[in-house]
């Protein structure tokens, strides 16, 4: 049975949901909304004050349809510019106690440009319920609004995001159950490649769960940001910066497709696609290559068998397995020998469970496994004809190494070369 429960947060107080052992509190702001002139702005941190009510979810950052919904499905979630908020699942109740509990920070996928902390597929309630830890799922800036710089602007707004969001983390779980100074920040796709920017930060924690992040796609430069920005506010109608903060969003959404954007990305040609890291931005230096930060975690790092399976025209079959190898593998490799060489523990796995002959161990795969969100994942093509007494097996093997690695105990296989199937 669900019931509504209060706990001291900050200056105030949050009224969230508890649920079989596990609070939830959602569309908690972690900055002020990035709107009017804070568009294109870095975040700026809020003071939690007052009573906060945290029952219900914020929305997803303005996004179009993902490149995977014929993947994973489509999602109808409310969208809005005002979405730089977390949630929190946790053990812990409406009195104080002294468990401090690991803490799992959720970054997810999308391409920079898609997703959303509200969606039903990274409900943390399993994994907390389970492991009994604090799981937080952060909101950031997506695609023009995240990751677009033009000549005046700020590179890196959605990792900015994601570092503000881990600094109240910091600052606020211990009054939630979780412990402060045991964070993992745990990663899909393009989160797993922000999770892996971000320890360019002195301030970042040092263990790192990453899944199928690219790590073969390194940061654009500077320049070539400012070209792509450039032609996406001029695209707009926006003669600068200022002038873009005052244009209707819709219009700001509709430019991402305007010819003159396809022709700067042609020119460019650097494999990053409309969003990406920008090396020399904020947070990151000039020339930064990304396996150069692995030194400063340790690691659990995998990808799935056939990950190009989830994207149009391609399948499981060789030759997309040596793309995905590409991208996605063998950097996940490197930067695990990497991490090994510095002293670092790296633990390493390959994905290979594949329902469908269509999609085989496909990109995101892994994620209902994960989290042990099958309700949410019901409709998604790639699980089709899933048999449940294998689903669940999986679950809990691949839930018992996430979780392990997370309260820093040994997982069941050891960390080092050794690649860990899960078939």
């Amino acid at each position: 049975m669900t019931e509504k429960i209060r706990r001291a947060l900050g200056d105030g107080s949050v009224l969230g949901l508890r649920d079989r052992g596990v609070s939830r509190f959602s569309g908690l702001r972690y900055a002020r909304p990035p709107t009017g002139a804070l568009r294109f702005a870095p975040p700026l941190p809020l003071a939690v004050e007052g009573v906060v009510d945290a029952t219900r979810h914020g929305p997803l950052a303005p996004q179009g349809r993902s490149l995977l919904a014929d993947v994973l499905g489509d999602t109808d979630a409310p969208q809005s510019e005002d979405c730089l908020h977390l949630t929190v699942w946790t053990p812990a109740g409406d009195e104080a106690e002294p468990a401090r509990r690991p803490v799992i920070v959720w970054l997810h996928g999308g391409a920079l440009q898609t997703g959303g902390n509200a969606l039903g597929w990274y409900d943390g309630a399993d994994l907390s319920r389970r492991g009994d830890v604090v799981v937080v799922s952060v909101n950031y800036r997506l695609g023009v609004l995240g990751w677009l710089c033009p000549t005046g602007g700020t590179a890196n707004l959605g990792l900015l995001d994601q570092a503000a969001a881990l600094a109240w983390v910091r600052h606020h779980i211990a009054e939630l159950g979780g412990d402060a100074d045991r964070i993992t920040v745990m990663g899909q796709s393009a989160g797993g490649l922000c999770a892996a920017a971000l320890l360019a930060q002195d301030t970042a924690p040092r263990r790192l769960i990453l899944q199928s992040a690219p790590l073969g796609r390194r940061p654009r430069n500077l320049e070539a940001a400012h070209a792509i920005g450039d032609a996406l506010i001029g695209a707009a109608g926006a003669s600068g910066l200022d002038a873009a903060r005052r244009l209707p969003l819709a219009q700001l959404m509709q430019a991402q497709q305007a010819p003159g954007v396809r022709d700067a990305l042609a020119a460019i040609d650097d494999g990053q696609g409309l969003a990406g890291l920008v090396a020399g931005g904020a947070m990151l230096p000039s020339g930064l290559q990304l396996e150069s930060l692995a030194a400063r975690a340790d690691v659990l790092i995998g990808t799935t068998r056939h990950e190009m399976a989830a994207f149009t025209s391609h399948r499981a079959a060789p030759e997309t397995q040596r793309m995905g190898d590409a991208l996605f593998a063998a950097p996940a490799r490197r930067w695990a020998q990497a991490a090994t060489a510095a002293g670092r523990q790296a633990w390493q796995y390959r994905f290979d469970f594949a329902p469908t002959d269509r999609f085989g161990a496909c990109h995101c795969i892994e994620l209902p496994f994960v989290f042990g969100t099958w309700p949410a994942f019901a409709g998604a093509p790639m699980l089709r004809g899933v048999d449940p007494q294998a689903a669940r097996r999986l679950t809990h093997e691949v839930q018992q190494a996430w979780l392990a690695f997370a309260r820093d105990e040994a997982l069941a296989w050891p960390p080092g070369p050794p690649v860990h199937l899960f078939p």
